[in-house]
């Protein structure tokens, strides 16, 4: 059974940072590309970043490109995406993406992020 389970969103200040996690089963993690996505209240939903697997690539939306930084531990079988510089721009619901090979897509629950003062 496939899981994606994110954490670390919450509030953070204008200019201020969250670093987010996505822990992952049910598949081989070390061989499969791993991307974040982020939903803001009333919109489409946007894609961030994403990362190979073995980490050697990792590719940004111009939105966050220079802000956000994204990772994996192949070890711990996680996927992180470090926000700094966050703005009231960067409120959504960021999600955590996979597609398996003959298995199809698979998206985690979301966590919130807020950025306000």
């Amino acid at each position: 059974q496939v899981q994606l389970v994110e954490s670390g969103g919450g509030l953070a200040q204008p200019g201020g940072s969250l670093r987010l996690s996505c822990a992952a089963s049910g598949f081989t993690f070390s061989s499969y590309y791993l991307s974040w996505a982020r939903q803001a209240p009333g919109k489409g939903l946007e894609w961030v970043s994403g990362i190979n697997n073995d980490g050697s690539v990792t590719v940004y939306a111009d939105s966050v490109k220079g802000r956000f930084t994204i990772s994996r531990d192949n070890a711990k079988n996680t996927v992180y995406l470090q926000m700094n510089s966050l703005n009231a721009e960067d409120t959504a619901v960021y999600y955590c993406h996979v597609v398996l090979h003959r298995r199809g897509g698979y998206w985690g629950q979301g966590t919130q992020v807020t950025v306000s003062s």
